[in-house]
């Protein structure tokens, strides 16, 4: 896969523990964050390289590491195997923060589309392991709710990008016979944790004519209710995934001014501008 080159960013890759990571280090630093980035691709395929230019952007522009994860993928590795990956990525720069110039205390996690889902899913799980927590959680079109995936009327609409039968697909890829059922796996589908109570602040970011937007809607709504910080950014007229595929769209480059900018405060630095 072709990948751009950024000024300003050092690119490199390393395998640890069998889990596959590239790690983006701007040469211009500002204070001591670092975001921990999981990709999307419906929990069946996608790799780190294909957010080349969002991590790299985001390490330039905010002046912080990026460490975007690679993990496994269903059907032929199911739940938990994606989740435990991103945990183990998430130890690694835990433990290398030191390395990395970085406050471990002062770490996000974020994602697109499934590896929203994976990171608003890692997020809970660090929560109830009493684990070092991610300082905020940056989510893009999480996929974070099988039940969507259940709903067969959905079918009907024919949403960009990623319809509702592909959803289906990478949900019952991941779930088996545990899609739509009345208790998945811990952990399994962000949407379905009923406590959300102590979780990091979050920025939530959504189309309204893409298959995701009621449930993203509906877990910020939840959120908000727990007494979490969240924002809640609804783009009129976004498929899934623009931010990515159309990134050099007007668009696409407001949100991700926005997104920068409530990373950048959630991470307590000063962002210079782009």
């Amino acid at each position: 896969m072709p990948v751009p080159r950024i000024e300003g960013v050092t690119v490199s890759n390393l395998r640890s523990d069998g889990i596959r990571l590239r790690i983006y280090r701007p040469e211009r630093r500002v204070g001591r964050g670092a975001l921990l980035w999981i990709h999307g691709g419906g929990l069946l395929f996608g790799d780190a390289r294909q957010d080349e230019l969002l991590c790299a952007e985001t390490a330039r522009i905010l002046g912080i590491p990026v460490v975007s994860a690679n993990y496994r993928f269903a059907p032929d590795h199911p739940c938990p195997a994606a989740l435990d990956d991103v945990r183990a990525a998430w130890r690694w720069t835990c433990e290398h923060a030191g390395a990395l110039s970085v406050d471990a205390t002062n770490i996000a996690i974020g994602g697109e589309s499934a590896g929203g889902g994976l990171a608003a899913a890692l997020v809970q799980r660090l929560h109830d392991e009493g684990a070092v927590p991610p300082v905020a959680q940056w989510l893009f079109a999480p996929m974070i709710d099988d039940r969507t995936a259940s709903d067969q009327s959905l079918d009907a609409i024919d949403h960009w990008v990623w319809n509702n039968r592909a959803n289906r697909v990478g949900w019952a890829g991941y779930l088996g016979e545990a899609l739509g059922s009345a208790e998945p796996p811990p952990y399994a589908a962000a949407a379905r944790r009923t406590d959300l109570t102590g979780l990091p602040p979050a920025y939530i970011a959504v189309g309204d004519i893409e298959l995701f937007f009621a449930e993203d809607e509906d877990y910020a709504r939840r959120l908000r209710d727990a007494g979490v910080d969240v924002e809640f950014d609804l783009v009129a007229g976004a498929p899934h995934g623009f931010e990515n595929w159309a990134h050099d769209s007007e668009p696409a480059k407001a949100l991700l001014a926005r997104a920068r900018d409530w990373l950048g405060r959630a991470l307590s630095s000063e962002a210079p501008s782009a």
